[in-house]
């Protein structure tokens, strides 16, 4: 189907009319439960505000006349919505009419339903759930408190808030009908926002020439192309991409600064319609789109604004929507400045980042967020080009705190969790010095053969094991951000649980198998942080904190000293 044969608008549901032709390829009426989802919808719409249904795709056969492509669950329920309303002898028009091409008489059946056909006995299936569905329209007028006043207010919704989108095309060719109904229909794939933005710049007699119109759609392939590639997805946003199968949509979301939680599902599509409307240059929209899209590229191919935008959006510490705003017209040097000063913003926790505890719920965010800098930060000082924080790596996992090394035992609470624990560290125990507790060995065996194993023997197993696996001393940092790092969330209580060296083990079998570690992560458990002369394999000691800590502060150093100065002013 030639996308210039489309004509595409907002409708309020009031304003339908004509004759509607159900061909044979689409399935019968089948409705039910939805009918009532669809009156309470309308009933509940706040007073002032609009409300839009999902697109009634048509062809155009004559003047008032039209092939029902998609949307007639929707418009058979409107039509009996309205039915009903007529039969309470209230002044509502009802201005188009249905008709089922496998059901002859359905035209003249819909157009006599009334309270009394619901005793009657269904010729068809069609007939059948016609009536329940009439029946249900009837029980919900009568579950109000007025029926009458529920009726006037319901038909002055759909005259005046309710909308649809008119999708008409005026092709001639039956096969087009059929396919389009196809693609709508294998997997119930509703038209996006994305293409009916898209319809509204190749529609016919919208001002915008032939040739434009061929511009744009090359155009808009090549945009939608570049966003399927998820280094450049995930550097703009948080968002799934099975959110978006039209992934360019996400573009026209933030030009209409669409806001999360926003009820009318084609709120992106009614602010560009309206940019149309009132364009004298209908094209200029266009123009913004490109360049709005062009300079998120040109973030994205800048490596210090890629690794900057980046950890700012995915901290969530600024959406996109807002940094766009903000960097229109100021020089580029402002804006690198606003970043760096917006990043610091973002790990202020007005105290010092070592007194955060993993103990302290509120500490938890602030956590996460500066070890993701610390992260983002240590690839950007240290690439060149061709590196680049893996923002699309990273979103698709979902990371949680993990102690380097631990030294309590929570959720731990089945035997079996208990015998996976005891045989991952017995391992570790077999490559060192186990003078202070020359019979662990044995008694992990034994534990774990022991059918009736208990808590209280596992948990003086394990503070046995902690003991030989820590550095003496070291409890007191269990929860410090000295032993805290990203790691991947694991349903493993086992291994969230164990020692250092049972942890570095499994780094070492996933960096094996090219498994994404964050860097920082990685180079904890390869001790790139501890000094030559004070690194040990098994431990996570007071020198391996210290290091850690000191690399913090020497990659943060930057914002820290930009927070201090905020202090100071």
């Amino acid at each position: 189907m030639s996308l210039n044969n489309i004509h595409l608008e907002p409708k309020l549901v009031g304003s339908i009319e004509g004759e509607f032709y159900v061909p044979a390829y689409q399935r019968g009426y089948r409705w039910k439960e939805e009918v009532k989802m669809l009156l309470n919808d309308i009933h509940e719409i706040d007073e002032g505000k609009n409300y839009s249904l999902q697109p009634i795709v048509v062809r155009k056969i004559s003047e008032k006349k039209f092939e029902l492509i998609d949307g007639q669950q929707r418009l058979t329920s409107i039509y009996l919505i309205f039915r009903y309303m007529k039969q309470l002898n209230l002044p509502f028009q009802l201005n188009f009419s249905l008709e089922y091409e496998t059901r002859t008489g359905s035209k003249l059946f819909l157009e006599s339903i009334n309270t009394d056909t619901l005793s009657i006995e269904p010729l068809n299936i069609d007939e059948h759930f016609i009536i329940e569905a009439y029946r249900i329209i009837s029980n919900w007028f009568k579950a109000q408190k007025d029926e009458a006043l529920a009726a006037f207010n319901l038909y002055k919704k759909l005259n005046e808030r309710i909308r649809i989108i008119w999708y008409e095309t005026n092709s001639e060719k039956e096969e087009d009908s059929v396919s389009l109904f196809t693609r709508l229909n294998i997997g119930r794939i509703p038209l996006t926002n994305a293409e009916l933005v898209k319809a509204l710049f190749l529609s016919r007699n919208n001002g915008i020439g032939d040739r434009k119109q061929l511009e744009i759609a090359t155009e808009w392939d090549i945009i939608e192309k570049e966003l399927h590639n998820d280094s450049l997805w995930y550097f703009i946003t948080n968002e799934n991409p099975k959110s978006y199968p039209t992934r360019i949509e996400l573009i026209f979301d933030l030009m209409a600064e669409k806001q999360k939680g926003e009820r009318e599902k084609f709120f992106t599509f009614f602010h560009f319609d309206n940019e149309i409307k009132q364009r004298k240059e209908k094209s200029d929209i266009w123009t913004e789109i490109l360049r709005y899209y062009q300079r998120l590229k040109e973030w994205y191919e800048n490596i210090d604004l890629y690794h900057k935008i980046g950890y700012l959006i995915a901290s969530e510490s600024k959406s996109l929507q807002k940094l766009i705003n903000e960097s229109k017209d100021i020089t580029k040097t402002t804006f690198q400045n606003s970043l760096d000063a917006l990043i610091a913003n973002s790990i202020d926790f007005k105290k010092d980042y070592c007194e955060l505890s993993y103990d302290n719920k509120t500490d938890y965010g602030f956590i996460e967020k500066l070890l993701l800098l610390f992260n983002v930060e240590t690839i950007r000082q240290k690439s060149d080009e061709t590196m680049r924080f893996p923002f699309d790596k990273h979103k698709q996992e979902d990371w949680s705190l993990e102690h380097i090394h631990a030294q309590q035992s929570q959720g731990m609470n089945k035997k079996e969790q208990w015998v996976e624990w005891l045989n991952l560290h017995k391992n570790s125990l077999l490559n060192v010095d186990c003078k202070s507790d020359v019979n662990i060995i044995q008694d992990i065996s034994e534990a774990i053969n022991d059918e009736k194993l208990t808590g209280d023997k596992f948990s003086t197993l394990f503070n046995r094991v902690t003991t030989i696996l820590s550095e003496e001393g070291s409890i007191e940092y269990t929860h410090s951000l000295s032993n805290l790092a990203l790691l991947g969330q694991s349903d493993n209580s086992a291994l969230n649980n164990s020692t250092f060296d049972v942890k570095r083990n499994k780094i070492l079998e996933m960096d094996k198998t090219s498994d994404y570690i964050p860097v920082c992560t990685r180079r904890v458990f390869l001790k790139y942080y501890t000094p030559s002369e004070s690194n040990q394999v098994h431990f996570w000691g007071k020198a391996d904190r210290d290091g850690y800590i000191a690399e913090m502060d020497n990659v943060l150093r930057a914002y820290l000293v930009l927070i201090q100065k905020e202090i100071i002013l």
